[in-house]
């Protein structure tokens, strides 16, 4: 089976040490060729991680009749106009979380899309791809805890840099931009819906615009979610399910080491159950589920709807903060 040929928007971090790696190693996909503002730094990039071609320009990469699809880690602002330039060039566009900078951003992006639909465009949540969240998934479904009633998660990381993208906030940068969308997503994903309302806290800290400690309440028909996201204090990271007969805890929800072995916890009636899930890259699997949809001529794995579901509670989440108000989900 020829492989799907990846051609990347830049030389995010994110892409130099966790998706390209992911790609080179995966079943179905190669990385042909990179780009970056500069020929330098494409070259060096191009030499450190074994890809072909490299470019001076995102246009010159979109331009190469070689390259299949695209994997877009840009900074938040730049990923519906790239996405909907690679989408125009004729290329599948994986493109990462969020998808856009607000509903409206993304919505423009699923109007494009919309019309070239032998293209297969999708956000990179690549966590679910993870087995451990399929094992939680199919627990809830089986009904293995009963009706789920309340999840929490918490994502902090401690990033002080003035300069950082990730705290600008003409750039889309901030906690809920980065990391608080996991945790909302997780709750969708999980229950399986969309909340019917959302209420939102944020602190401010003194000399930086964006949110940098955020958190939210999520109500849903059956249960709630409560989350906290911070980029300003100690690295920490889980995710708790409980149900009316039992709980599960994801110690390492977000980004457990690729390739190696993780662990949830089960409760049901004072009884403790580890599961150990095998060695696994998430990235990795995320990409050839991606390919392998292609290859297939169905639809990406998670749709666009799903993108744009989420930029809603993003967007009611900052909203509800403003005014210290719940706000309704449309």
């Amino acid at each position: 089976m020829q492989k799907l040929r990846w051609g990347v928007l830049s030389t995010a971090k994110i892409a130099r040490t966790k998706v390209i790696p992911a790609i080179q190693t995966s079943v179905l996909g190669e990385v042909v060729a990179i780009a970056s503002r500069t020929q330098e730094i494409a070259d060096k990039a191009a030499k450190e991680l074994g890809i072909k071609h490299a470019y001076a320009s995102y246009e010159a990469l979109l331009a190469d009749p070689n390259i299949d699809a695209i994997y877009n880690p840009l900074p938040n602002h730049l990923h519906v106009p790239w996405s909907i330039k690679a989408i125009e060039a004729g290329k599948h566009v994986l493109c990462e979380k969020p998808l856009g900078l607000n509903a409206a951003d993304v919505e423009k992006l699923i109007k494009v899309a919309q019309q070239y639909p032998q293209l297969n465009v999708m956000e990179a949540f690549m966590y679910r791809f993870h087995p451990q969240w399929q094992t939680a998934k199919n627990i809830v479904r089986d009904g293995g805890i009963g009706k789920v009633r309340s999840i929490h998660s918490h994502f902090a990381y401690n990033n002080h840099e003035l300069d950082n993208i990730r705290n600008n906030v003409e750039w889309g940068g901030g906690a809920l931009m980065d990391i608080g969308c996991y945790c909302i997503s997780l709750a969708r994903f999980i229950y399986d819906a969309e909340p019917s309302r959302v209420l939102g806290q944020i602190t401010p800290f003194a000399g930086f615009d964006v949110d940098c400690f955020v958190s939210g309440i999520l109500e849903f028909e059956t249960g709630n979610t409560t989350f906290t996201a911070s980029t300003k204090s100690e690295p920490e990271q889980y995710a708790e399910i409980h149900g009316e007969l039992g709980s599960i805890l994801i110690p390492l929800p977000f980004n457990p080491i690729a390739d190696t072995v993780t662990h949830i916890i089960v409760k049901r009636e004072g009884i403790t159950e580890e599961i150990v899930q095998t060695p696994s890259d998430h990235y990795r699997n995320m990409a050839d589920a991606f390919a392998e949809n292609i290859t297939s001529k169905i639809a990406a794995p998670t749709p666009l709807s799903d993108a744009l579901a989420n930029m809603k509670i993003i967007d009611a989440i900052f909203a509800s903060a403003k005014d210290s108000q719940w706000v309704a989900i449309n």
